[in-house]
């Protein structure tokens, strides 16, 4: 009885323990995380700020504020937050943008946060819930500022976009289980982004959640435990309200992640009790008796132990590899990358990376179904994965209709024609696509290559970046086709 009690005092113990120790990680990180969202919203804020007293010096009227758009579209440049920016008159209609286009016929009059501005004379930012963008089609957060004229009545909206994929990209660097979650919501309940990120749930009102009704009032920050109103998943729930904007950002981990380990040591550690106590048991009946049970005992606490270790390694394998296609994980490559990243740095070789994106998937799922998308994501994937031709090349489904594969020791050049082969060889498939132009399922695809120089070392995540900006040149091309980094326009 003193042993039974003494193991359940002490695993009893040990998961308070792992879940203080969560509690204490997730609090940690909504703080820190809140700290990002805050200096994000702030650079912006006061970059707005300086757009409208500059506009509201000038005047609406002046044709000096024609002549901003140079300066809109470098400090669009140099914030990679920023999707644009944008100044509107008092009729809604598009006055100067950083994308330095002529849109005479733009007009946001029917934005909810033109509308705010024109009804409040209010001088304080607003930030709105998740929008589209008319110019680049993303989806983006607004900032906006309120402009007047000199008489102070209103002449206008400053307008600054944040491209919510500076969110989704940066939270996705973070390791919050297999279950866990991490959220970015405005102070009236409205969810801006989410990781695992899911376009369905963006701009979903949980008002009506224990969060904003009774936590939030209580204190700007906490943590808490209960079932997620999305999946059922019990987590560990903190969050970080941010003190100068309407933000609040949570850390969820789930309690079956946190306690894994728990719950594996709890069973050895029970085995071994239970074994203990039989062996106690049974010692004043007989020697020979207590001596063979316990030859079983190891025995089958090796056995165990070599059957922990078989389920840990296929556990392993799994956990860098996607469900569906079969291909590595974004958490598998992300550890390659920058593995293959340093060897490239340390022998000056050459680094390649093809980023293909499914072109009209969207409406592919629309009119076959996902199951019939998730068996067109599994052909293109055995493609990608024919073209592992090296042990070090890698194929990965980076996410969702994405994919890449990462070729070290390949320059510019061969990894423009694998992309080329890998386009060509999806097309071949046949697929058929009613929305899609060619008849046929296809894909665009942004190649980007780094050589490591001795005076400079580009950073790591410019091979991705700039190989997902020309994955972009490719869409905006006409989809189908191959895109290099280097062939890009210069937008600096």
């Amino acid at each position: 009885m003193a042993i039974t009690l003494l193991h359940g005092w002490q695993s009893w113990s040990a998961r308070h323990s792992d879940l203080d120790n969560a509690r204490i990680a997730s609090g940690n990180m909504a703080k820190a995380l809140s700290q990002h969202a805050n200096d994000a919203f702030q650079a912006i804020d006061g970059l707005l700020l300086n757009v409208t007293d500059r506009v509201s010096a000038l005047g609406m009227g002046s044709p000096l504020v024609m002549e901003m758009a140079p300066l809109l579209h470098r400090l669009s440049e140099e914030m990679p937050e920023l999707d644009g920016l944008l100044i509107c008159d008092e009729l809604g209609y598009w006055v100067v943008n950083s994308s330095g286009e002529s849109h005479l016929d733009g007009n946001n009059s029917d934005r909810p946060y033109f509308i705010y501005h024109r009804d409040h004379d209010e001088r304080t930012p607003l930030i709105g819930a998740v929008l589209r963008s008319r110019s680049t089609n993303r989806w983006v957060i607004p900032i906006s500022r309120r402009i007047n004229h000199r008489d102070g009545s209103f002449a206008g909206v400053a307008l600054a976009t944040i491209d919510l994929a500076y969110f989704t990209r940066f939270y996705s660097t973070f390791d919050v289980g297999t279950k866990g979650s991490i959220g970015l919501l405005l102070r009236n309940g409205t969810l801006l982004t989410r990781q695992p990120f899911d376009d369905k749930l963006i701009n979903r009102d949980f008002s009506d959640s224990p969060l904003f009704r009774q936590l939030l009032p209580a204190a700007p920050n906490g943590s808490v435990a209960n079932n997620s109103r999305i999946d059922g998943v019990r987590r560990l729930f903190s969050y970080q309200a941010i003190k100068k904007y309407p933000v609040v950002v949570t850390v969820a981990l789930s309690e079956d992640d946190v306690l894994a380990d728990w719950y594996q040591e709890t069973l050895v550690y029970s085995m071994g009790v239970l074994i203990l106590l039989l062996m106690i048991a049974t010692f004043g009946w007989r020697l020979i008796g207590q001596i063979e049970l316990r030859l079983q005992a190891e025995l089958k606490a090796l056995k165990a132990k070599d059957e922990l270790q078989e389920l840990n390694r296929t556990l392993e394998m799994l956990a860098h590899r996607d469900g569906l296609t079969g291909l590595a994980n974004r958490r598998h490559f992300d550890d390659m990358l920058e593995k293959e990243y340093r060897r490239a740095c340390r022998g000056g070789g050459p680094l390649s990376l093809v980023l293909i994106d499914v072109d009209f998937f969207k409406q592919y799922n629309d009119i076959y179904g996902h199951q019939a998308g998730d068996e067109c994501l599994r052909q293109i994937g055995k493609v990608l994965k024919g073209m592992e031709r090296r042990p070090a090349d890698l194929a990965v489904r980076y996410g969702g209709e994405e994919m890449l594969l990462l070729l070290p020791d390949t320059d510019e050049a061969g990894a423009a024609q694998m992309a080329e082969t890998i386009r060509a060889g999806i097309q071949a498939l046949g697929i058929v696509h009613s929305a899609n132009p060619a008849g046929v399922v296809t894909v665009s695809a942004g190649v980007n290559s780094i050589l490591p120089g001795r005076q400079h070392i580009p950073p790591i995540d410019e091979l991705v970046g700039q190989a997902d900006a020309a994955l972009y040149e490719a869409k905006r091309g006409g989809r189908n086709q191959v895109r290099q980094a280097r062939q890009m326009p210069d937008t600096a």
